[in-house]
């Protein structure tokens, strides 16, 4: 593996945040079409513990993934040998992410064990959204990793860098919409 990468804080925290926001974007719209969570989210059972589809903070979300993105970024700084140094970094940071941040959350998230235990709701519904995170966790692992080992490809830095505020301006360009017509 290349030792002479240069593993700054910010190098490594940007590129996470616009990997991160990427990729949440990318698995979500999958997710949402492939899953039918409009549908999902209406049967009573879900309803009460998600918002529904339509909500503007539902519509909103990208637009905070900025702020994950700055949270796994540290991890990742913290963890910057064992992640871009290393043969399988990718790995690593995929493992990382799935069994602290999916399966061993603090709290009762669904598809979590605490979310299995302390929860009423169906294991088929807490587990139908373990695909959407997993998927979105490895493809930020694999991107990140490989943005982060291949810095000097400004190619790719502009085409991420697009990608991303591409994806910040959509969902508010929805949001401003929506609001002109409900205002009408």
């Amino acid at each position: 593996m290349n030792n002479t990468i240069k593993l700054t804080f910010w190098k490594i925290t940007w590129r996470t945040v616009i990997a991160h926001t990427i990729t949440y974007f990318i698995a979500g719209l999958l997710a949402f079409t492939l899953f039918n969570y409009t549908e999902r989210f209406a049967d009573p059972l879900i309803s009460s513990y998600m918002r529904q589809t339509d909500d503007p903070l539902v519509m909103a979300g990208v637009l905070f993934q900025p702020i994950r993105g700055l949270l796994f970024g540290i991890v990742f700084w913290l963890l910057r040998d064992t992640l871009f140094l290393k043969k399988n970094g990718w790995l690593v940071a995929w493992i990382t992410l799935v069994i602290v941040g999916i399966f061993s959350t603090f709290g009762p998230a669904p598809g979590s064990l605490e979310g299995l235990i302390y929860t009423r709701l169906p294991v088929a519904s807490q587990l139908g959204g373990l695909i959407e995170v997993l998927v979105q966790s490895m493809l930020l692992s694999i991107l990140m990793i490989y943005w982060v080992r291949n810095s000097h490809l400004k190619w790719l830095n502009w085409i991420l860098i697009i990608l991303f505020f591409v994806v910040l301006l959509l969902p508010l360009m929805g949001l401003l919409v929506s609001n002109a017509v409900v205002s009408q």
